[in-house]
């Protein structure tokens, strides 16, 4: 049992959640302080994150099921766990089930919002796995999938939507949209030979990795129109400064010639954006924008 848990965090990733969850919160928190005039309660960031785990193991999850078959054929990922025979679809759609119920279940200790948006947040996270079957787009359905974390922080506090919410969920869709294109260029020779839908399989790396850095470019523009949209300050300033210098730094790593630094481009970079920016905008919130 310990091993078949090990195995599905492996499959899922778990280390990855670093992606949305810095977003969560500082939709949470944002949410909190522009709408509520205060911080979160302790209770609602345990539901948030506990809502963020499931959404995100039960997507993740539904991607290994629904993609097993492409993985397979796939040598740089015919060794996960699904194709290599590590988990069997049996598991890993219990894995789904319980994932849901967490999500399920935190939402409805938030309000009644959270609870109606419910089926709009699970269509996505089904939705997305199936759209590389059909169009190159599936970049940006991913980055509204992600995009749905932010928006879901700020519901789970304030009850409702506003304009900066939508800023933060555009701003997060084409960062998203945008690395992980950067990422698909790894497999655009075999989404070009096996039919599957992507920008680097449509267009090529090249113009893919230009299509990424517009992406970053309408990604950064949102992260600049929050703050005036927000009471955010200087120290909001900083932070977006230090996400677009890692932007354009991890696409001074990856080449159309040189691929292989794509993964430092991908995690590490990403991960370290996420975190950078959300401390330095809870800096703001908790100590000047008040």
């Amino acid at each position: 049992m310990i091993n078949k848990t090990k195995t599905i965090l492996r499959m899922i990733k778990f280390e990855h959640t670093v992606f949305a969850l810095p977003f969560a919160f500082l939709g949470m928190m944002l949410g909190s302080y522009e709408v509520n005039d205060t911080s979160p309660t302790l209770w609602q960031i345990i539901w948030v994150t506990l809502a963020m785990v499931g959404a995100r193991s039960a997507a993740m999850s539904l991607n290994r099921v629904i993609d097993a078959r492409i993985d397979k054929q796939n040598p740089r990922t015919a060794n996960r766990e699904i194709p290599a025979g590590l988990l069997s679809k049996v598991d890993v759609w219990v894995f789904i089930a319980a994932s849901f119920a967490l999500l399920f279940f935190a939402a409805y200790q938030l309000n009644w919002l959270s609870v109606y948006l419910l089926p709009l947040a699970v269509f996505f996270l089904v939705f997305y796995s199936y759209t590389k079957r059909f169009t190159w787009l599936c970049h940006v359905i991913l980055g509204v999938t992600i995009g749905i974390a932010p928006l879901g922080g700020w519901v789970a506090v304030t009850g409702e939507l506003s304009w900066p919410a939508f800023c933060l969920f555009l701003a997060v869709v084409f960062w998203l949209a945008g690395f992980d294109t950067v990422y698909a260029t790894q497999d655009a020779d075999f989404d070009q030979a096996y039919g599957v839908h992507s920008i680097p399989g449509r267009f090529g790396i090249k113009k893919a990795l230009l299509i990424a850095r517009g992406f970053h470019m309408g990604s950064f523009g949102f992260f600049v129109a929050l703050l005036f949209a927000t009471s955010f300050s200087w120290l909001y300033i900083i932070g977006v400064a230090l996400a677009g210098l890692i932007m354009i730094y991890q696409h001074s790593i990856v080449s159309e010639r040189d691929l292989s630094r794509v993964q430092i481009a991908f995690f590490p970079m990403n991960g370290t954006l996420s975190v950078v920016l959300f401390l330095f905008a809870l800096g703001d919130l908790l100590f000047l924008a008040r």
